[in-house]
């Protein structure tokens, strides 16, 4: 594994992080506890030490399932972060009882990473009034967390204005091909580096979309380019060639993932991307800009839905209906997944996942999309 520091202690962190929102799951859409340990374990062997969690992934149950995998020996192994669920917080309180009840579900006394969750403007103002800059100094001083972080959703001058308000040790942003100027972006991360936080990067795959089979317009240009290489590897080998990186948290859900992801992490350093290899990817990335109908990444944060709609699922074939031009293909896995529960009929527009999604997509009117597309012969 190839290690990258940070800057405000020059402590190691691994290129390659295991993020713990996408773990393998039972056909019932339950954690597969037995292999979601084993997994993260293979991580840990494998030099991939930094484990991200926060409080709402998976329902609820990554935490303690990151618990489990942590046992026997794991914990003392491992760079383990989670995040206070900002969205929650209403008292200065809360930020204590939070962070404790985290620890207890991790089985832990301390974190190494505590990160404020899915900051905006709008959140970071009421969390700043209720002094969670005081909070974190308290925490880092009593030993519950090593090191102060924020992960972030918004925009560059909001990000800015964040990274300039407190002592951070890191950040967490989204960040790949396709995203390159969107939230913080490629001058978020250089302001950030800049300013001696840490960089880590969420989303790197765009929710797997770019780790998945591409169009054949895309298929293309990577057969004609300089080396040969899986979707995935082209994907991560982007974003580990920026300096300002510091650690790409990879949800990888199966040991196949793993092992390809250990391996480009393990081989990758920064700058070493070759001008024509950047022209490869400067084109898959205009050819997906072209196609892409829907900027969901399957983070679940809009989730559960009050009307029980599948948010993430009728947007995966809202997309899939435009990258692979085959309406009818992705109206199949629509009937298929969603014909007995979840479908985008049953939105109700209450509006309630607008404040949710990270992305800031107007859920309701790509739902109504995704009725218009394939549900015609539905029973609604």
């Amino acid at each position: 594994m190839f290690y990258r520091e940070i800057p405000s202690s020059g402590e190691p962190l691994p290129a390659l992080g295991m993020g713990c929102m996408r773990l393998p799951e039972t056909p019932d859409g339950k954690v597969d506890e037995a292999a979601a340990v084993a997994l993260i374990r293979a991580a840990i062997d494998g030099g991939a030490t930094y484990i991200d969690t926060a409080w709402p992934y998976h329902d609820g149950e990554s935490e303690r399932i990151v618990g489990l995998a942590l046992a026997d020996g794991y914990r003392e192994r491992a760079f383990l972060a989670t995040k206070l669920p900002s969205w929650k917080v209403e008292s200065r309180e809360d930020m204590d009882r939070y962070l404790d009840e985290q620890l207890r579900r991790l089985g832990t006394d301390h974190l190494d990473a505590y990160l404020v969750h899915a900051l905006t403007r709008r959140r970071w103002n009421r969390l700043w009034d209720l002094e969670v800059d005081t909070f974190l100094d308290e925490a880092k001083a009593d030993g519950r967390i090593r090191y102060a972080g924020f992960s972030f959703h918004d925009d560059l001058s909001t990000f800015r204005t964040i990274v300039d308000a407190y002592a951070w040790d890191l950040c967490q942003v989204q960040y790949n091909y396709l995203d390159e100027h969107y939230q913080a972006g490629t001058e978020g991360i250089r302001y950030a580096a800049k300013k001696g936080l840490a960089v880590v990067v969420m989303e790197p795959l765009r929710g797997g979309l770019l780790g998945r089979r591409p169009p054949a317009e895309v298929e293309e240009i990577f057969a004609a380019a300089p080396v040969r290489r899986s979707p995935a590897e082209w994907g991560l080998r982007w974003v580990l060639d920026h300096s300002e990186v510091t650690t790409v948290l990879s949800g990888m859900g199966t040991t196949e993932e793993l092992d390809e992801n250990l391996r480009v992490a393990a081989t990758v350093r920064p700058g070493t991307l070759s001008p024509e290899e950047h022209r490869v990817v400067e084109r898959v990335r205009k050819v997906y800009e072209a196609r892409l109908a829907v900027p969901c990444t399957g983070c679940h944060y809009c989730m559960p839905c009050p009307c029980k709609v599948n948010i993430p699922e009728c947007f995966a074939q809202v997309n899939n209906a435009a990258l692979y031009d085959d309406p009818a293909y992705a109206k199949f896995f629509y009937r298929s997944l969603l014909g007995e529960g979840g479908a985008a009929s049953w939105c109700t527009e209450c509006g309630m996942c607008l404040s949710l999604c990270p992305q800031g997509i107007e859920i309701p009117a790509v739902l109504k999309k995704a009725v218009a597309l394939f549900e015609d012969e539905m029973d609604r």
